[in-house]
C-alpha cells in the first residue's frame, strides 16, 4: 500500500493526514449544512422570484411585442430599489460575484441589502441573474456564523468557500460546474486546494440533491441543439469564434462604461437613477420582449424560434441585451452577470449560424456560449464544462470549444496589453512645441 504525506503528517493509503484530524470532519459537516441551508435559499429566492414575474406574458417575441404598461411596472421596480437602497444602506457600488469567488470573502452586514435589492430586481424585469444574491446570502451567513464561533481567518474562508458552493449546487446544471468555477477562480494552493476541493464537492452534491429532488429541475436547464459530427476544420471555426466573443465582450464593456459614466455624472437623486434605468429597460422589453429577465428561458425561445424570428432581429437582441444589462448595473439594480452574458453569448451563437449556415447550430452555440463569460474571468474548464453538459454535446465537439475560450481569453489580455503599450509610449514622447 502506497504511503502518502499531508499536512506534516504520514499515513497509510490515499487519504492525507489532515482528513483524520477533527478540524477536517467539522468544516465537511459545515459544508453539508451549507449545502442543505443553500438548497433551501436557492428554492425560497427562485421560488418568489418565479411568482413575482408572472406579470410579464408576450404572446409575440418578435418587434414591439411587448405591451406599454410594462414600462411602469418596471420603473416601479426601479422606485423600490432606490428606497431599499436607501433603508438598507445599501453602496452604490457592491463587489461583484467574480470579486467575492475570488477572494473567498462575503459581507454579512450587505446581505440584507442584496437579497432584498436583488428580488425586487429580478421581479421587476432587470436583465441580472440570481447568483449574486445566493452567492452572498449563503457565503455571507457561512461568514457570519464561523466569525461568531471564534473561528480562524482560514476556517472562515473556507466556510464561506463551501457557502458559494452550496448556494450554486442547485443554480447550475451539475454540481461539477459550481465546483470547477470555484477552484479556478478562487484559486487555492498546496493543502488548502485540497480542502476546498472536497468541501465545495460536498456543499454542491447536498445542495444539488435537495435542490432537484424538491424542485424536479435545475435553474440553468438543458439547451436542446441538434448534433453535429466532430471535423478537423472546425476547430478553426472555434479560434475564429473566440475572436467574435473576444470583440463581443469589448463592446460589452464599452456599453456598461458609458452608461455607468453617464448616469454617474447625471446630476439627479440617487432615487430617481433606478426609476430612469427601470423605465429605459422596461422600453427595450417593450420593443424586444426577450431582453427581459435573466435571460435563462429566452435563450431557449430564441432557439426555438429563430428561423421565425429573423436574423436581423436576432442580431438586434445580443445588442439591446448587452443595453439592457448595462442599464440594470448602472441604476443600481442588483443580480449576476453570468446568466445575462450567456444570452448574449448563446444568441450570438445562433446568429452566426444563421449567418454561415455550413456552421453547425450547436458549433456556434457552444464556442461562444462558452467564449463570452470565458473572455471575462479566466476559468477555461468552467467554461468549457458548463457549455458541453447544457447543450449534450459530445467529447469530440468540446475540442473547438476550448479553443474558443483560450482565443478570447488572450484575444482581450492581448488587446489590454496594447493598450498599455501605447499609454507608455505616448507618456515617454517628449512634448513639442
Amino acid at each position: 500500500m502506497a504511503t502518502l504525506s499531508g499536512g506534516g503528517g504520514t499515513g497509510t493509503g490515499t487519504a492525507p493526514a489532515f482528513t483524520q484530524t477533527r478540524e477536517f470532519w467539522a468544516s465537511v459537516a459545515y459544508a453539508a449544512l451549507l449545502g442543505i441551508f443553500g438548497a433551501a435559499v436557492a428554492l425560497v429566492f427562485l421560488g418568489v422570484v418565479h411568482r413575482g414575474s408572472q406579470w410579464f406574458h408576450s404572446a409575440n417575441n418578435g418587434w414591439f411585442g411587448g405591451q406599454w404598461w410594462w414600462i411602469a411596472v418596471t420603473a416601479a421596480a426601479g422606485l423600490v430599489v432606490g428606497l431599499l437602497h436607501r433603508m438598507t444602506h445599501l453602496p452604490d457600488k457592491t463587489p461583484g460575484v467574480l470579486q467575492d469567488l475570488q477572494t473567498g470573502e462575503a459581507d454579512p452586514t450587505l446581505v440584507p441589502g442584496i437579497l432584498l435589492t436583488s428580488l425586487v430586481s429580478l421581479v421587476g424585469g432587470a436583465s441580472l441573474g440570481p447568483e449574486k444574491a445566493l452567492g452572498s446570502t449563503v457565503g455571507g451567513v457561512a461568514s457570519w456564523l464561523s466569525t461568531r464561533r471564534g473561528m480562524s481567518d482560514d476556517e472562515i474562508q473556507a466556510n464561506t468557500v463551501s457557502g458559494f458552493a452550496g448556494a450554486y449546487g442547485g443554480l447550475l446544471s451539475s454540481p461539477a460546474i459550481a465546483v470547477m468555477l470555484i477552484l479556478e477562480i478562487f484559486r487555492p494552493g498546496g493543502e488548502k486546494a485540497t480542502r476546498t476541493l472536497i468541501n465545495t464537492v460536498v456543499a454542491s452534491s447536498v445542495s444539488f440533491g435537495v435542490y432537484f429532488a424538491i424542485a424536479g429541475s435545475v435553474f440553468l436547464d438543458i439547451y436542446k441543439v441538434p448534433q453535429y459530427a466532430f471535423k478537423s476544420w472546425q476547430l478553426l471555426v472555434g479560434v475564429v469564434l473566440g475572436v467574435v466573443a473576444a470583440v463581443l465582450v469589448m463592446a460589452m464593456v464599452l456599453v456598461i462604461a458609458v452608461c455607468t459614466r453617464a448616469f454617474q455624472q447625471a446630476k439627479m437623486p440617487r432615487l430617481v437613477k433606478p426609476v430612469i434605468g427601470g423605465a429605459l429597460f422596461g422600453l427595450v422589453g417593450v420593443i424586444l420582449p426577450l431582453t427581459m429577465f435573466t435571460g435563462s428561458d429566452q435563450l431557449t425561445t430564441v432557439i426555438n424560434e429563430a428561423p421565425t424570428l429573423g436574423t436581423w432581429l436576432v442580431l438586434a437582441l445580443v445588442a439591446a441585451k448587452t443595453l439592457t444589462f448595462a442599464l440594470s448595473t448602472a441604476t443600481g439594480f442588483v443580480g449576476g452577470p453570468v446568466f445575462p452574458a450567456l444570452f448574449i453569448a448563446g444568441t450570438a451563437g445562433v446568429a452566426v449560424h444563421m449567418i454561415t449556415p455550413g456552421v453547425p447550430l450547436a458549433l456556434a452555440f457552444t464556442c461562444m456560449l462558452a467564449a463570452v463569460p470565458g473572455a471575462l474571468v479566466s476559468a477555461p474548464f468552467s467554461m468549457v464544462l458548463l457549455a458541453a453538459l447544457v447543450t449534450e454535446v459530445g467529447a469530440l465537439q468540446t475540442a473547438p470549444v476550448l479553443l474558443a475560450v483560450v482565443t478570447a481569453n488572450l484575444t482581450i489580455a492581448g488587446s489590454q496589453f496594447l493598450v498599455k503599450l501605447a499609454k507608455r509610449a505616448q507618456s515617454n514622447t517628449p512634448a513639442t512645441s
